[in-house]
This record gives structure tokens, C-alpha cells and sequence, in this order.
């Protein structure tokens, strides 16, 4: 059915190109419609994007066991880092910004961005460090965008 909505959308030259998340396709059998991957060198996601969160109540203790194999540490070092960055520099769903984080041989790589609302104006850079800084990393890589210009971007938005 998407395949087909695709196909005719594509047809009636509705799009020019669309962007859709590749696991998505996948998991729908449709990766033969993927024609490129975008790096995260060229478009950093929204911090957390891809991360799972479950939340229980508290008195729930007996669903931990449960759930806990469904716990992946890097994962969830990556997404502290990513939300530290986020949290200092006052992020929220109307602030562009993003940031992207993978661990490689136990360091912490973490890359992000502060953009104007129309794009024009983008300020990025990176950290790396070890993953027991993860949340001090995301904090350091907000102030040295900071030191960059993003208190400039983020004081102009209207949000």
C-alpha cells in the first residue's frame, strides 16, 4: 500500500523527492525505494531521535526484570549526551537543533547543531570523550556552540 501511494505520488510529480526514515522502509519490505542514505555529517538528527523510552510506575518494580533486556547502555549514554546538550542550550520541539552520538572503541563521539529558523545561519561542531562523561560532553559541546554564536540564533527566535 505505501509502495503504491509512493508510486502514484511520485507519478502525478506531487514530490520531488521525499525524505523517509530507512528502517521505516525496511521494516515495510520497501528497500528496494531507498535510493540514498543521508550521513549524519550532512543532516544530524533530532537529539534522541531513534531512542525508545518505556516509563513505569514507580510501585511497578516487578516489570525491571522484564524490561531490563530491553536495555541497551550505549544507547542510553548516547541519548544522556544528546539531551545535555539540549537541556543547556534550552532545546524543545521549537528550537532547531540536533545532535547525534555513537560510541566507538568506549568513546563517546557526539556532534551537534544550532540553526536559524530559515537555515541561513548554522553553527556545528563535535566532542569526543569517554562514556562515563556522556552528560558533561553534551554540556561542553552546548557551550562551545554557545562560544560559537548560538546565543546569537537562539535569542532571536520567536518561539
Amino acid at each position: 500500500m505505501i509502495d503504491d501511494l509512493l508510486t502514484r505520488a511520485w507519478c502525478r510529480k506531487q514530490y520531488q523527492g521525499i525524505i523517509l526514515a530507512a528502517a521505516g522502509l525496511i521494516r515495510l519490505k520497501l528497500k528496494h525505494r531507498i535510493r540514498q542514505y543521508m550521513s549524519t555529517e550532512n543532516s544530524i538528527p533530532a537529539v534522541g531521535q531513534g531512542a525508545l523510552a518505556i516509563e513505569i510506575l514507580k510501585e511497578r518494580t516487578d516489570l525491571i526484570p522484564l524490561l531490563k533486556p530491553l536495555h541497551h547502555l550505549d544507547s542510553a549514554y548516547c541519548v544522556l549526551a544528546e539531551r545535555a546538550m539540549s537541556r543547556t542550550l534550552g532545546g524543545s520541539c521549537n528550537v532547531p537543533l540536533g545532535a547525534y552520538a555513537i560510541i566507538e572503541n568506549k568513546i563517546l563521539k557526539l556532534q551537534g547543531f544550532v540553526a536559524s529558523i530559515d537555515g541561513k545561519e548554522m553553527i556545528k561542531d563535535k566532542i569526543e570523550g569517554y562514556i562515563s562523561d556522556a552528560e558533561k560532553l553534551g554540556e561542553k559541546l552546548a557551550k562551545q556552540l554557545l562560544d560559537q554564536g548560538a546565543d546569537k540564533i537562539l535569542a532571536s527566535l520567536v518561539i
